[in-house]
Formats: structure tokens, C-alpha cells, sequence
């Protein structure tokens, strides 16, 4: 029995947290931020050298020493000099960066190898392209030191990457890329719930807003960037894949860059969508083949390429004054700057992070006007519940069909009694229909047949109900032709001879849908204007609340009488 309360806590809990964030966005914004950029400075504090060294490397050297033949064994020597050291520090670590497979000596002593070299009958087994060792306690003393690498590399030679050494104590250097994954770690799981809740989110929705998707879209490809990026620290990767995966970010980044200036177009409603699109695209295109080869550059391009235009399309929401758009563009400002001042690999997915929080924002602005609106058609919709059962107790209405009901029973009793039940069904389908937003048409042709039945014993007139190619599985809303049927009997001058016909048909093809109802009768001349009555009022009101905008209504003088045409497309 408690779990109404709890769920109406709950609720206003959610509701709460909202109207604090929306009341104090800066101060959350900010606090991020600065959160973000704490973070960086420890990370730097963890990983600052506890050695300090020099060395040299004769670049001629490092473009010659694979050799002439694949199976060629190449043997690189590394002068260094360990100036100072950090006594607590623990072990001197020794960290390798270069392609192939081979063992590492440390002034002649083998410390660690990589992979397995050619042999005879034996083909290379690819190390990794970043190694890590362990120098002996006893030699990692100050002073001039040689580094010797033997070994071979059989695949990518043309690549002629070279090699590079840094020298840390051993601990920090297997406990940097640790915290690095941590803080990318957190980063990956928010993207990646982001993701899942935006998906669900466009699934169970009725409106299937694009928006809704690219976002969702968006932030499953950086909780894959940052995936892709770190797997390095999670798996051995061999030097022959190396570049593989370095193409798989180059491939998310492009995707991305497209996405997140296509989603402010569509947040923001940007004119020039094609245009701007295409010309982003073919900027990409110049960049990747511009940049061939050099990966980092090429995705650092990318990303200048995706602010650019992000900041066009949000400067133009600020100048045409859309709320969100200058947030936007400062957040956007923010990431130019963090990717320009801070390094690469952290710079890019903090600037990633300001937009997608730019893009959150933009988000619980649109979740306001949608609730605003949801509100505001709660509130149409009861308005037109209340005169949907006015249009039947009008005391005008009520007052002259009872004062014709006591003439009927007393001239004719049996007609009397007719009388009464046909006013009473159309009471009856009226009570039924006043809470629903779509009933059936054969529903609805029902309630004008007998409100057509009541008018003529109170007018004394005759009226005539024709219908043709009818879809008894179609709905319309409430009570609009019973609107269009008093609109006619109201409006029409009373025949000398015959009745009053009201032809309804139905038409449809793959566009849309269409009624049209056609009082056969002469027009009363009448002062103002037909077209803006109450009536139609009503009618626009519930085919708004029921399809939007689309949908189109005309009602016009015809030579045979009146003719109004409601159209429900199915997309405009």
C-alpha cells in the first residue's frame, strides 16, 4: 500500500533536482568544469619524472637501423646519462615506444623482451608497440648508462616509425595509465548510460524526435572513442595492428564531427542544413586527405572542423535569440580553448565533455517546453471535454426543445415518445464520447443522425443524412461534423419543399485523409463572418489536440450550399 507515496516522493524528488539544476545551471556548469581541470592537475602531479636523464639519438640512425631485408636483425644503441633520481621513488622503469620484436639490454645486461625475433624456421611473433621494464636495483645508478635494442621487424617497415625510450620509476610508470583509466573510465560509463537512456527514450516515445536519436547516436560513439583510444592499456595490441586502431578513431572522430554540428542544426532549426552539411563533409574529406598518415593531426583537424561550424550554427541561434544558444556557444569557446592548452588525449575528451553537457542543457530546455505543452494540452483538452457538454445544456437549446417536446406530447403522444428517446441517445453518446480524444466514425455519424432527428421534431423541418465510401475502421475527434451538422441546420433557410440533405464521404490515398460534408440547402445571408463562430473554434481546437499541425480545414459557400473539407495528412 506504499507504493504510491514512494513513487509520488520519488517523483518529487526528480522534479526538485530539476528545478535546482534549472535555477543554478551556472553554479553545476562551473563546478564541472573546474572539476574537470582539477582532475588534469593531479594526473600531472602522479606521472612528474622521479629521474632525470639525457640522451642522444642519431636521427639518420633511426631511419637506417632495420636494414635492407625483412629478416634482417637490427641492433640500436642509446646512449643516456641518469643526471638525478628520487631515492624513494622504488626501481628504475625503462619505457620503450617502437615497432617490432626484440630484447633490451641494459649496459649488457638483458632486461626484458618483446614479441620473439625471426629465426631460422621461425616466423616473428609482433610485440606490442609500448613495453615496460624493470632495470636491476644495483644498476640503476647515477651516471652515463647504454641501452641496447636487438631484434626484427617483418611487417610496416615502410612506416620507419624509429624508437623512443623514457626513463620513470618503475611503479609510476605501470600506475599512470591507471589513473588515466580511471577518469576515462568514469567519462566512458556516463556516455554510455547517456546512450542506452536516450535509445530507450526514442524507442517509447510517440513523437520520435531526430534529436532525441543523434544525441543518443552521439554519445555511443564517445563512450566508443574512449574505448577504442584506452584499449591499449587493456590488451596487448601487436605492432602490425597498431594502426588499426588509430583509423578506428580517426573513423569515430569523422562521425562525430558530422553529428554533433548536425544536431545543433536540428536543436537550434538551422536554414541552411544542406549546405552547411555538405561543406562540412567536404572539409573532412580535404583534412583525411590532406593529413594522410598522421592520425593525431588528422582528428585534431576534425575537431576544429566540428567547432567551427558548431559555433556558426549556435552564434546564429544567439543573433535570431533562441534560448540556449549563446550557453552553447560559450560552451563550445570552452573547448576550443581546453583542446588548444591541454594535451591531446585529455584535451580532446574534455572538450567532447563541454559539448555533450552543452548539449544536455539544450535538453532540459526542450524537456520544459515539452512539459509546459503536455500542461497546456491537459488543459485544452479538459476545456474541451467542459464544451463538448455545453454544446447539449445550453439553456437556449434546453428551453426550446422542451418547450417543442410539451407540444409534441400533447398533439401526439407516440411522436412525443420519439422524440424523447431520440433526445435521449444523443445525451447518451454525448456522455460516452465527452472524455475521449478519438471515437469511431460510425460513432460519430450516429450522434449527428440523432441530434438531425431531435432538430426536426423541434423545427419541424425536414432533415436528410447521406453517407458514401465510409471506413467503419477510421476514428475522427468528437463531436466536429455534430459542429459542422448544427453549423449547417443554423445557417440554412428552411426549404419550401423536400429537405435539408447533408451528404458526408470519405477519401483517402497515401497522403492523407479526407471528409467532406456538403449541406444541400440555401444560405441565410448572415453579417459576420461564418468561418470564425465558436463552432469552428471547437473544431480547429480538437483536430490540433488530436494531430498537430497535421491537418486542414476549409469550409466555404457552394453553389448546392455549404461544403467543409477536414484533411488529415499522414506527414507534412
Amino acid at each position: 500500500m506504499q507504493t504510491a507515496p514512494r513513487a509520488f516522493e520519488m517523483h518529487f524528488s526528480i522534479r526538485y533536482l530539476f528545478y535546482l539544476y534549472l535555477m543554478y545551471r551556472w553554479t553545476f556548469f562551473t563546478a564541472f568544469v573546474l572539476l574537470l581541470f582539477t582532475s588534469c592537475k593531479q594526473y600531472t602531479d602522479y606521472v612528474k619524472s622521479d629521474a632525470s636523464y639525457s640522451y642522444y639519438v642519431n636521427e639518420d640512425r633511426v631511419q637506417d637501423y632495420l636494414g635492407k631485408s625483412a629478416e634482417d636483425v637490427f641492433k640500436v644503441q642509446i646512449p643516456v646519462k641518469l643526471i638525478k633520481r628520487d631515492n624513494n621513488a622504488g626501481p628504475l622503469g625503462l619505457q620503450i615506444n617502437g615497432f617490432g620484436a626484440f630484447d633490451v639490454y641494459w649496459d649488457g645486461i638483458f632486461v626484458g623482451s618483446n614479441g620473439k625475433m625471426v629465426k631460422s624456421g621461425q616466423p616473428e611473433v609482433a610485440g606490442t608497440e609500448t613495453t615496460y621494464y624493470e632495470i636491476p636495483e644495483k644498476r640503476g645508478n647515477i651516471g652515463k648508462h647504454m641501452i641496447t635494442i636487438i631484434g626484427t621487424q617483418t611487417q610496416l617497415r615502410e612506416a620507419k616509425r624509429g624508437i623512443d625510450i623514457r626513463l620513470e620509476s618503475f611503479l609510476r610508470l605501470h600506475r599512470a595509465p591507471l589513473i588515466v583509466m580511471s577518469f576515462m573510465n568514469l567519462m566512458a560509463g556516463a556516455f554510455l548510460i547517456a546512450a542506452i537512456y536516450y535509445f530507450f527514450l526514442y524507442i517509447n516515445s510517440t513523437r520520435k524526435e531526430t534529436t532525441v536519436l543523434v544525441f543518443g547516436i552521439i554519445c555511443l560513439l564517445f563512450f566508443c572513442l574512449l574505448i577504442i583510444e584506452y584499449v591499449k592499456f587493456y590488451i596487448d595490441i601487436p605492432y602490425t595492428q597498431f594502426y588499426t586502431r588509430l583509423q578506428i578513431v580517426g573513423l569515430l572522430t569523422f562521425a562525430i564531427s558530422i553529428l554533433v554540428p548536425w544536431y545543433f542544426m536540428l536543436q537550434f532549426d538551422f536554414k541552411k542544413k544542406r549546405l552547411f552539411l555538405f561543406l562540412l563533409f567536404t572539409s573532412l574529406i580535404v583534412i583525411y586527405i590532406t593529413n594522410y598518415g598522421h592520425y593525431d593531426r588528422t582528428a585534431i583537424y576534425f575537431s576544429y572542423a566540428m567547432c567551427l561550424v558548431s559555433i556558426i550554427i549556435a552564434a546564429n541561434a544567439t543573433f535570431r535569440k533562441i534560448k540556449g544558444g549563446s550557453i552553447v556557444v560559450a560552451g563550445l569557446l570552452a573547448s576550443v580553448v581546453v583542446n588548444r592548452y591541454i594535451f591531446y588525449d585529455f584535451g580532446l575528451f574534455i572538450a567532447f565533455t563541454i559539448i555533450v553537457l552543452s548539449m544536455l542543457y539544450l535538453h532540459t530546455i526542450r524537456a520544459k517546453a515539452i512539459e509546459e505543452a503536455h500542461n497546456a494540452s491537459l488543459l485544452l483538452s479538459s476545456r474541451l471535454q467542459l464544451e463538448l457538454i455545453k454544446k447539449n445544456i445550453q439553456p437556449h437549446f434546453l428551453r426550446n426543445t422542451l418547450t417543442s417536446l410539451i407540444d409534441w406530447v400533447e398533439e401526439s403522444p407516440q411522436q412525443g415518445v420519439v422524440f424523447i428517446r431520440a433526445l435521449a441517445d444523443e445525451f447518451d453518446i454525448m456522455n460516452s464520447i465527452s472524455e475521449d480524444t478519438l471515437i469511431p466514425i460510425r460513432q460519430e455519424i450516429e450522434l449527428c443522425k440523432k441530434h438531425l432527428q431531435v432538430m426536426s421534431f423541434r423545427k419541424e423541418i425536414c432533415y436528410d443524412w447521406e453517407e458514401s465510401t465510409i471506413d467503419e475502421n477510421e476514428n475522427i475527434p468528437p463531436a466536429i461534423l455534430h459542429t459542422i451538422v448544427e453549423n449547417g441546420i443554423t445557417h440554412s433557410l428552411p426549404p419550401k419543399e423536400g429537405c435539408i440533405r447533408f451528404c458526408l464521404s470519405f477519401a483517402q490515398n497515401e497522403h492523407y485523409k479526407e471528409y467532406t460534408l456538403l449541406t444541400l440547402a440555401k444560405n441565410r445571408k448572415t453579417r459576420k463572418d461564418r468561418g470564425h463562430g465558436t463552432g469552428f473554434k471547437y473544431i480547429k481546437a480538437r483536430l490540433n489536440e488530436s494531430y498537430g499541425d497535421n491537418w486542414s480545414f476549409d469550409s466555404v459557400a457552394v453553389e448546392e450550399g455549404w461544403q467543409t473539407t477536414i484533411k488529415i495528412f499522414d506527414k507534412r
